[in-house]
C-alpha cells in the first residue's frame, strides 16, 4: 500500500518533492506508457485528453487537424519533463507544471479505461480492476498535493 503524508511543499530551497522511490517507479511507468499512447494516437482511452470542441463532424475534424499536433507535443514535453526530474528532491515551478500536466493526463486516461464517475469513491478489494482504482485515487490525489502547492506562496520569512 502506498504512504500518505506530504509529498511537495514549497522551502525557501525551492519546491521539495518527498515522493519515495517506489511511487518514483510508479509514475515512471505510468510516463512511459502513456507516451506509448500518445505516440499510437488511436486508443480510445485518449479521449479525454482531446475533447470535442464542435458538434459538427466536419468542423470537429478540421479543429482536430489543426491542434491535435501541438497537444501532443505539448505532452510529450511535459512528460519529458517528468521523466528527467523524476529522482529529483527539488524542482522549480515550472517543471512542477510539467509534472502536473503528465499526472492529469495520467489520471484522465486511466479513469477513462476504468470507466470512472465522480460517484466512485470506495474501492471494493474483489475487484480485478482494484489495483489500478488504487493507482487513480493515488494520482488524484498527488495532482491536488502539486495544485496546492503551485498555488501557494513562499513561506513567510522567520524572525531569528
Amino acid at each position: 500500500m502506498l504512504r500518505r503524508g506530504r509529498r511537495v511543499r514549497r522551502t525557501r530551497k525551492g519546491i521539495e518533492v518527498s515522493v519515495p522511490e517506489e511511487e518514483r517507479a510508479l509514475i515512471g511507468g505510468l510516463s512511459e506508457q502513456l507516451r506509448e499512447l500518445l505516440l499510437d494516437d488511436e486508443d480510445p482511452n485518449l479521449r479525454r485528453l482531446y475533447p470535442n470542441a464542435h458538434e459538427d463532424e466536419r468542423s470537429e475534424a478540421e479543429y482536430q487537424s489543426l491542434v491535435r499536433g501541438s497537444l501532443v507535443e505539448g505532452r510529450l514535453s511535459a512528460l519529458d519533463t517528468l521523466d528527467e526530474t523524476l529522482h529529483a528532491k527539488t524542482l522549480t515551478e515550472e517543471q512542477l507544471g510539467c509534472w502536473m500536466g503528465a499526472i492529469n493526463d495520467m489520471r484522465l486516461v486511466l479513469g477513462t479505461r476504468l470507466d470512472v464517475s465522480e460517484d466512485d469513491v470506495d474501492i471494493d478489494p474483489d475487484d480485478p480492476e482494484a489495483p489500478a482504482r488504487v493507482v487513480y485515487h493515488y494520482l488524484g490525489w498527488l495532482l491536488e498535493e502539486i495544485v496546492t502547492t503551485l498555488a501557494a506562496g513562499l513561506p513567510e520569512p522567520t524572525q531569528d
